[in-house]
């Protein structure tokens, strides 16, 4: 099982000595990229607006549809993904954490990225590419380096979809150079990358928290995790996925996805979410993990016989199940990391109930026509990413609580 942490940051003996001790917001991963990416993500869906109601125009070499799934699936998600790993791989193999210097270069390879994504036309694309390829390839190097050099041989896949993720952003650079690839493929792979990586993430830390937190207060319920449904979801789940970014089309997927979608709602009930309410902090977490298997229950159902439920189910996985999660991963390790309570106030409800009205609003947009939900549902985002800005930029920003 991965080992995270919540309530403490990396291990004593890694911590840097006082006379090399960084800036606080480069003192560990999730600081500097949670606080960025939250940001990007509020800003992208404002930009996305406007360009849909013709008020932005962006000189880039990517369509106005490529760049809005160009910039959530390798510039947002990327950036959430950063501050994750950085944090817990000091936690895996008791190595010292990335910071300071390489922690400041990191970031500044994906700002970087989201520069030349944003103003691509005024390069050659051939150097845009380059550009953007720098930090997925700085961040596998980073990340398998650590947990190599601890032979660490559990979490040796744990890189992989960041990989993935960045042979997509390649792909998807091809493509708009003119090579002939299949429609989506790249989207498709990188969309695939980020929910086996939330569905492993979720898998580990999910029923472990359930049952501390059900231990803690003494509740008679157990989490549940029976090993041949966990294997049975998760190898369900990954290969049918992997399976429709390659055969969007076809029906045999769509039945297999309905198929890892029940097992792992049978999965998800094991574990006990609806004891959880109580604490919001838990339970959105559990929300989260209910909109991935939505998103793959209705995009099996768009492949056998409701074709017009495709968007809809994209974005039950991205806005839905990306955005639930990531939120809820980053109020978490921002709470735990830096020595507060672990308790979700009036404001982090708020960030739950923001993301969640987003993912609603846009599944309901793919029915009704006009972009008054769209616009709606791109408001409750970037509220969402704001409000976690607000109420957690000093706590990213400010030494550890004592």
């Amino acid at each position: 099982m991965i080992q995270i942490s919540v309530r403490s940051s990396a291990p004593t003996s890694s911590k840097p000595g006082p006379a090399n001790t960084p800036p606080a917001l480069f003192s560990l991963g999730f600081r500097p990229f949670f606080l960025a990416g939250s940001l990007w993500a509020a800003l992208c869906m404002v930009l996305w607006i406007g360009i849909l109601h013709g008020h932005v125009v962006l000189p880039t070499h990517f369509d106005a549809l490529s760049w809005h799934i160009h910039e959530m699936l390798f510039g947002w998600i990327m950036a959430a993904i950063a501050g994750f790993l950085l944090t817990a791989i000091p936690n895996w193999t008791g190595r010292t954490p990335v910071c300071g210097t390489l922690l400041a270069v990191l970031a500044g390879l994906w700002l970087l990225g989201r520069v030349v994504g944003t103003v691509s036309a005024l390069l050659p694309l051939w150097l845009a590419a380059l550009a953007e390829l720098l930090f997925p390839l700085a961040l596998c190097t980073v990340a398998w380096r650590d947990i190599i050099a601890a032979r660490n041989r559990r979490n040796l896949p744990m890189p992989l979809p960041v990989a993935l993720l960045g042979v997509a952003d390649l792909l998807m650079y091809l493509r708009v150079g003119g090579v002939d690839l299949p429609t989506g493929l790249d989207w498709r792979l990188a969309l695939v990358a980020v929910c086996i990586l939330m569905s492993v993430i979720g898998a580990r830390i999910i029923p472990a928290f359930t049952r501390n937190w059900l231990t803690a207060y003494r509740s008679p319920l157990q989490v549940t995790s029976r090993r041949w449904l966990g294997m049975a979801a998760t190898a369900s789940l990954h290969a049918t996925l992997l399976a429709w970014a390659c055969l969007p089309r076809a029906t045999a997927v769509g039945a297999l996805l309905l198929l890892a979608a029940a097992l792992n709602l049978a999965r998800l009930l094991g574990w006990r979410g609806h004891a959880t309410l109580a604490e919001p902090l838990l339970a959105v977490l559990h929300l989260a993990y209910l909109w991935l298997i939505a998103g793959v229950a209705m995009l099996g159902l768009s492949l056998v016989a409701l074709p017009t439920l495709e968007i809809g189910a994209i974005h039950a996985l991205t806005a839905g199940a990306m955005g639930s999660m990531v939120l809820g991963v980053m109020t978490r390790v921002s709470l735990g990391h830096t020595g507060r309570a672990l308790r979700a106030d009036r404001s982090t409800v708020a960030i739950y109930a923001a993301i969640s009205a987003a993912a609603s609003c846009r599944i309901a947009a793919t029915f009704i026509s006009g972009n008054f939900l769209l616009t709606i549902s791109a408001a409750c985002w970037s509220l969402a990413f704001l409000l976690f800005v607000l109420r957690y930029a000093a706590v990213l920003s400010q030494p550890r609580a004592a």
